[in-house]
C-alpha cells in the first residue's frame, strides 16, 4: 500500500484525519517497545519492524474503531500494536520453516542471524506483544494467545501436510484461516472492543475479518499466477517455485485432461527452471482452476461484506469496504 494511510480509502477528511493519528500513535509504540529490552536483542527485534510493511492489521483495527462510541479510545492504537507486534512475531518463525532468504525484497532475519536467534528473536517480539497486551486486561490477553496458537497451528498443520484422506482444499483453507484470518478476525473484534463498541458489533468485525483474512491469501494465490511482477511487486510464479501449491493449483490439479496431466509432471516436485514455471503459469491460466479460485475469493468477499452490512453506514465502514475492494481487485 506504500503509505500507512492509502489516500484511496477516503473522501471523508475527517476519518482520514483520524485513522492517520490511530496509526502515527501505533507507530510510536512500535518504535517505543522495539527500542527496549536486552541489548543482544534490540537490533534483531526492530528488523522486519523497521523493514516496513502495509501495517494492514493496525490499519484494519483503527478503521474498525471508528465504527464504535469511542474511536479515539487510546487503548485502540494500543490494541493496534499488539496486533502487529503479534504477526512480526509470526514473520521470524515463518521465515525459518520456509527457509526464506528475503523478506520484502531485503535478507530475512534468519539469513543475517541465522535459524536460532531469528526463533528467539520472533519469541522476544511475541513477548513485547504480551506484556503490551496487558495494559488491555485479562480479556485481551486471552484472545491474544488463543490467536497465536491459531497461527501455530497453522504453521504445523501447513508442515505436516494433509491428513491421509483429507481433501487438500479443506486442509488448505484451513491452513490460511489459521495463519492469516485468525489474526485479521482478532484485529477487526480489538478494533470494535477498544472503541467501546456492543458484543454484537465486535462478533460481526471479528466475522468480517476472519473472511477477510481468508479473501486476502486467496486473492495473493492468484496474483502470484496471474499477474506479472510490474503488478504483483514479486515475481510471478514464486509460490510454485517453492513448492507451494496454493488454491488456484490444487483446484487445477483436480482436473482430468492432458493439460492437468502435463501440470501434474511439472509440479511433482518444485520446478526450477524459467521455462517450467512459465509452462506451468501458461496452464493454470487456462485451467477451471483459476475461475474456481477466483469464484471463491468471490465468495469470502460476500461474506465480509454481508457483516459490514449490518453495521453502522458510516465513513469507515465505506473506508472497509474500499480496503478490501484495493486488496483483492488485481486478482478478480
Amino acid at each position: 500500500m506504500g503509505s500507512l494511510v492509502p489516500e484511496a480509502l477516503f473522501t471523508d477528511p475527517d476519518l482520514a484525519r483520524a485513522v492517520t493519528r490511530g496509526l502515527a500513535q501505533t507507530e510510536a509504540l512500535l518504535e517505543d517497545r522495539l527500542s527496549r529490552g536486552h541489548d543482544v536483542m534490540i537490533e534483531a527485534a526492530r528488523y522486519l519492524s523497521d523493514a516496513g510493511g502495509k501495517r494492514f492489521r493496525p490499519l484494519f483495527t483503527v478503521l474498525a474503531a471508528q465504527l464504535g462510541p469511542e474511536p479515539a479510545s487510546p487503548r485502540v492504537p494500543v490494541a493496534a500494536a499488539v496486533v502487529e507486534l503479534i504477526h512480526l512475531a509470526s514473520l521470524y518463525h515463518d521465515d525459518v520453516m520456509d527457509e526464506s532468504a528475503l523478506r520484502r525484497g531485503a535478507p530475512s532475519a534468519n539469513a543475517l542471524w541465522g535459524n536460532n536467534f531469528a526463533i528467539l528473536t520472533g519469541d522476544y517480539v511475541f513477548a513485547h506483544a504480551s506484556r503490551l497486551c496487558a495494559d488491555l486486561g485479562a480479556e485481551a490477553v486471552a484472545i491474544i494467545a488463543d490467536t497465536f496458537g491459531e497461527l501455530v497451528a497453522g504453521q504445523a498443520r501447513e508442515t505436516a501436510g494433509p491428513r491421509p484422506g483429507q481433501d487438500p482444499v479443506e486442509h488448505y483453507l484451513q491452513v490460511i484461516w489459521e495463519k492469516t484470518g485468525a489474526l485479521i478476525a482478532t484485529a477487526g473484534r480489538f478494533g470494535a472492543m477498544f472503541s467501546g463498541a456492543d458484543a454484537a458489533q465486535v462478533d460481526r468485525l471479528r466475522r468480517a475479518g476472519d473472511a477477510i483474512g481468508i479473501a486476502f491469501q486467496i486473492a495473493d494465490d492468484i496474483i502470484d499466477i496471474a499477474s506479472s511482477a510490474d503488478q504483483s511487486g514479486k515475481r510471478p510464479g514464486t509460490d510454485l517455485r517453492e513448492g507451494v501449491h496454493t488454491l488456484p493449483v490444487l483446484y487445477a490439479l483436480r482436473e482430468e485432461g492432458s493439460d492437468a496431466d502435463r501440470l501434474r509432471a511439472l509440479l511433482v516436485r518444485a520446478p526450477s527452471r524459467d521455462d517450467d514455471v512459465e509452462e506451468a503459469i501458461a496452464l493454470l491460466l487456462r485451467s477451471p482452476g483459476l475461475k474456481r479460485a477466483q469464484a471463491d475469493l468471490r465468495r469470502y468477499v460476500d461474506r465480509a461484506f454481508a457483516e459490514l452490512d449490518e453495521l453502522p453506514a458510516a465513513p469507515a465502514n465505506a473506508a472497509l469496504r474500499d480496503l478490501v475492494h484495493l486488496a483483492v481487485e488485481r486478482a478478480s
